[in-house]
């Protein structure tokens, strides 16, 4: 399990657009990590779009957002281009960056043990390192407390 203080593992994934991404290209700035279930959905949209919207003031404190789920390059594209989306979502169908950060998990969805991803976020530091932990987080209002809270 991730915790604060510890280093971010690293790691490399392919954007909308089927470009590569690592973490170790956004040494110097703040990260904003957020991992969510599936494209296009209400609460995926909701802080998708929290995150479009308070874009200028992460900005202002040096901080980039990254969003992975499992969904594919390409439904990424079509989920960016609809909601407008000006920040990185990486697409990780194996679900190894997922394990990596420990938010592939067992969930019980309608009384049924299923695999799922948990709504977790990572704050990582200019030098990689994880300064806060979001756990299960609500969608809506997720985007305005990690603005809040970074320094």
């Amino acid at each position: 399990m991730l915790e604060t203080g510890m280093e971010a593992p690293a790691f490399t994934l392919n954007d909308a657009e089927g470009n590569p991404h690592s973490l170790a290209d956004y040494r110097g700035r703040k990260v904003v990590l957020y991992f969510y279930p599936k494209d296009n959905t209400a609460g995926c949209t909701a802080e998708a779009c929290g995150f479009r919207d308070r874009m200028p003031a992460f900005e202002e404190k040096s901080a980039v957002i990254i969003g992975i789920s499992k969904d594919t390059v390409s439904s990424h594209k079509r989920f960016a281009e609809k909601q407008g989306l000006p920040f990185v979502i990486l697409s990780d169908p194996d679900k190894e960056v997922m394990a990596l950060y420990d938010v592939w998990k067992e969930k019980t969805m309608y009384g049924k043990k299923v695999m799922g991803t948990e709504r977790d976020t990572y704050v990582i530091d200019e030098n990689g390192i994880i300064i806060r932990t979001y756990k299960k987080v609500k969608p809506s209002e997720h985007p305005q407390q990690v603005l809040e809270d970074l320094a």
